[in-house]
């Protein structure tokens, strides 16, 4: 290892101006399992839709209430566990919260009735959303300015991934061996025995430790990831002009970033997750239909098409920025929710539909969460990403209510309206993220982060 960086010297530029070493990606590697672990937690209440409606005799617009209770609970959880991923930590919240979404899980797959499954659902939805804000600061802190937006799409396109696998596990095994409770068991086992994994390779970062002033803890992190000791930590900001998490808000230069990321990315979850939602129970009930674990497979397709967009669109991230792509992206994938509305007359005509929905709407997420990351300074970035998925939840809670309610009212025969009405979030969306304001040589104004001293947030 190299000898001491030096006194004063920034750890967030150590990290950001030094290669990756095994360490890092190991943690980059995880992080993108904790997102595909989040994404099958999502989704598993849609793989188990046609069993619960079967079984329980419950209409559309009643499941839309149960497809929308994790939703609504990420929210908290993203507003709630984002601050505390800030305040005591990235690696204990994300701890934290795999607790609770094992425990919500293993719950909804013994409920004996839809209240309490919204019940159990809305817990498992406060852990997923306090883990999305810890993961993407985690992802962000860890990775060197060189790999950072393709370690963030990575990132993001493990949430489909763990769509793709457990969209398997269920129409290839779990539906038709265990029944819909199956799903959820299965979740709570996968989560519960990735909180070892996470207490063993990851440490807590170093952009945290530097903002408590924890010299120990930041050089504990820095040796982790093969870097020099820093000798003393840069001087921190007076009390007087030291930043707040309130910031965010109060900030004139960080509070039109994050209102329009905020309310961007919400109406963009409103198209996203229709398909995400209703497909499997669209597939199942439009003519001729189809067998919930057959229909399930066109969830599977739809996030391998998610994947695919996530996992790509970071390289194009890497060599034309986020402004336009993303804005593209936007798009076309509302185009796409449009064109699903049409139907299909076969299976396949139904997966492969899913699989270009997934690829654009997800690409266009993953634009999103690199302009979260750059979007906050170290001291308050999964506050502020956690208060923009926040606010993103409501988008994503409201989908299947809103489609539930117009398949209601409009009949379940009229597909094309439906989806036509719902692709437009992700038009409102477009207008909001090509509003973000721009500086000279970048896409989008991100947060200053001094590079001479350390804000710390301790009377945030």
């Amino acid at each position: 290892m190299a000898g001491p960086a030096g006194g004063g010297a920034n750890p967030i530029n150590v990290i950001n101006n030094t290669e990756m070493n095994w360490r890092q990606w190991a943690v980059v590697v995880l992080m993108v399992l904790l997102n595909a672990l989040d994404g099958f937690d999502v989704l598993s209440s849609a793989f188990a839709a046609p069993g619960i409606s079967a079984e329980w005799g419950i209409e559309r617009a009643a499941l839309g209430v149960v497809l929308s209770a994790e939703l609504v609970g990420m929210g908290f959880g993203s507003v709630l566990l984002g601050g505390a991923a800030d305040k005591f930590g990235r690696k204990n919240t994300m701890i934290a919260c795999l607790l609770l979404m094992a425990g919500g899980m293993w719950m909804a797959g013994h409920a004996n009735g839809v209240t309490p499954l919204i019940i159990f659902r809305f817990i498992t939805g406060i852990g997923i959303g306090g883990m999305l804000a810890a993961t993407n600061a985690v992802t962000a802190e860890s990775t060197n300015s060189k790999w950072r937006k393709a370690a963030i799409a990575i990132y993001v396109a493990g949430y489909p991934l763990g769509a793709i696998l457990g969209g398997i596990a269920a129409s290839e095994w779990l539906l038709d061996t265990y029944g819909w409770r199956g799903v959820f068991d299965f979740g709570a086992i996968v989560t519960a025995a990735l909180i070892p994994v996470v207490m063993l390779v990851v440490p807590e970062t170093a952009a945290y430790q530097a903002g408590k002033g924890n010299l120990e803890g930041t050089n504990k992190t820095l040796a982790a990831f093969g870097k020099p000791p820093i000798e003393a930590l840069p001087p921190m900001s007076t009390d007087e002009n030291k930043p707040k998490v309130t910031d965010i808000l109060s900030n004139p230069q960080l509070r039109p970033v994050t209102l329009l990321l905020a309310f961007g990315y919400m109406f963009h979850t409103i198209t996203f997750y229709y398909i995400l939602k209703f497909a499997v129970q669209i597939v199942a009930d439009y003519p001729p239909g189809y067998a919930p674990s057959t229909a399930a497979t066109v969830l599977t397709f739809a996030n391998v098409g998610g994947f695919l967009g996530s996992a790509l669109f970071g390289f194009v991230m890497a060599r034309f920025g986020i402004r336009w792509p993303t804005a593209l992206m936007l798009l076309i994938g509302s185009v796409m929710v449009v064109s699903f509305g049409f139907g299909r007359d076969s299976l396949s005509g139904w997966q492969w539909a899913t699989v270009l929905t997934g690829f654009f709407t997800n690409a266009a997420i993953s634009g999103y969460y690199a302009a979260f990351a750059r979007g906050f300074p170290a001291y308050a970035r999964a506050t502020g990403t956690g208060f923009v998925l926040g606010i993103g939840r409501f988008g994503a809670a409201g989908s299947p209510l809103i489609a539930g309610a117009l398949f209601a009212w409009l009949g379940n025969d009229e597909l094309l309206v439906v989806s036509t009405i719902m692709a437009m979030g992700s038009i409102v969306s477009l207008v909001l993220f090509l509003m973000l304001p721009e500086r000279e040589g970048d896409d989008l104004v991100a947060a200053p982060v001094t590079t001479d001293s350390i804000p710390t947030k301790d009377n945030a």
